[in-house]
């Protein structure tokens, strides 16, 4: 059988830009519905939990990338540590997070448009991101990551920006007042809310295959892309709250609920008219494109893998002729996404798309273990600090969130699993025989 392979293009410069950029969308929107369910210190505390779980995650996570640099991340090391049919699981997991995370963001890219053409529907907005994101996705892998880590530092600076403004009104007592309004629970309630903060990150190592110098160039990526984004996220939590309270960047003039607390601190700062306000509001999309596009290029790579080994529709698994890129995954993930963008549920599919996540850290922490067991001889160009604290902490955690996800959200953890439980019979009804013989061939 022909090897289908990607071409190795990406630096740990532009692999910087992917990894920022599949997550900064999370510092613009969205977050802040975790103060409306455990106020300032209950997402505070979330938020300090997540950060201990993504930086050991990450740690872990670098170590398998680099022993195991191919397409298909958290799939490719379940399915060498744990066995085809968990691998299958992995990454459908996997599948779930990327391709359900972009629709989102993808209404949100049309909410900011729409402030300044309301002529046009949010929605057609959307869709043409979709349609243009993915097309320069099929291009080229290098084209998209240059673009990438353009708007991402466009992106961080505004956020800098942000902190500039916001920290000289910051007041102790904003971070004080009603900071548990729910109790111990609202602690977990808000923790999909602080996932948000860094979902995506893991999406690093889906380009393994396209690096050059995959077991140097990948450490560097993640390290410097977790570093970054925790810091962020600390300028950003303290700055939006520290201005007037959690309530003021959560509910607008009338009462209702946005998911933009940035553009509302800023416009109790400066006045919704000042410059600086509408600046935030047109620099702040790159934020927005910077995660769409980034997670558009992830799932395209998490598919194309799933395909390529006969997990799913081999057809999934073909790379374009010309451009060397998964194309048909693309557009395939694409026509997904802007079916989930019609049902208007945007909430809900960004919780699946959670739910998606922790079960791929959990199991991908779980595949680290055993492949320390298994293949102690394995070459690990990068090994996991503090093993086996580190991968530990990151499971434990990581299966308490899952639980915390589940006990809140009852309907929604039924679908997910619903969904992967669906998946996985028709895996086992129409491809397990084909599996094999493509997984030995690949090995």
């Amino acid at each position: 059988m022909e090897q289908q392979s990607l071409k190795r293009t990406l630096t740990p410069l532009l692999l910087w830009g992917l990894g920022v950029g599949y997550v900064i969308s999370g510092m613009y929107f969205g977050w802040n519905l975790g103060l409306e369910k455990g106020g300032t210190a209950g997402l505070a505390i979330a938020t300090a939990v997540i950060v201990i779980l993504y930086t050991a995650f990450t740690f872990g996570y670098a170590e398998l990338a680099c022993a195991i640099p191919k397409a298909g991340g958290g799939f490719d090391y379940a399915r060498r540590a744990l066995g085809n049919d968990w691998g299958f699981i992995a990454g459908m997991a996997q599948a779930i997070e990327f391709i359900l995370a972009p629709p989102a963001i993808a209404f949100a890219i049309g909410a900011y448009f729409n402030l300044f053409l309301p002529q046009v529907p949010i929605i057609n907005i959307a869709i043409a991101a979709y349609v243009l994101f993915t097309a320069l996705n099929i291009y080229g892998v290098r084209a998209a990551a240059l673009f990438e880590l353009i708007i991402t530092f466009l992106a961080v600076a505004e956020l800098l920006l942000f902190a500039g403004i916001a920290l000289p009104e910051f007041k102790w007592t904003h971070l004080q007042h009603n900071a548990l309004p729910n109790g111990v629970e609202g602690i977990f309630a808000s923790i999909p809310f602080a996932i948000w903060f860094f979902l995506g990150i893991e999406g690093v190592a889906n380009v393994a295959e396209e690096t050059v110098n995959p077991q140097k160039t990948i450490l560097n990526g993640f390290g410097s892309a977790i570093l970054t984004l925790i810091i962020l996220c600390m300028l950003t939590f303290t700055a939006s709250v520290g201005v007037a309270g959690w309530e003021a960047i959560v509910y607008t003039a009338d009462g209702k609920s946005s998911d933009s607390p940035l553009p509302l601190a800023l416009g109790l700062i400066v006045g919704n008219d000042h410059g600086l306000y509408h600046l935030l509001i047109a620099i702040g999309l790159f934020g927005l494109v910077a995660s769409f596009h980034g997670l558009t290029l992830a799932a395209g790579r998490a598919s194309f893998e799933l395909g390529r080994l006969r997990f799913a529709p081999p057809f999934l698994g073909k790379i374009h002729k010309k451009f060397q890129t998964p194309a048909i995954a693309l557009l395939v993930n694409m026509t997904i996404g802007i079916i989930a963008l019609l049902t208007g549920k945007t909430a809900e599919i960004i919780t699946i798309s959670v739910f998606g996540a922790i079960t791929l850290y959990v199991i991908s922490m779980i595949s680290l273990l055993v492949l320390r067991k298994k293949e102690p001889d394995l070459v690990r160009p990068f090994r996991v600090p503090f093993y086996p604290l580190t991968p530990i902490v990151a499971l434990v955690i990581g299966i308490i969130a899952l639980l915390a996800m589940l006990y809140e959200n009852h309907l929604l953890g039924g679908i997910y699993l619903g969904i992967i439980a669906l998946a996985f019979l028709l895996y086992k009804l129409f491809y397990t025989s084909t599996t094999n013989k493509a997984s030995s061939s690949y090995e």
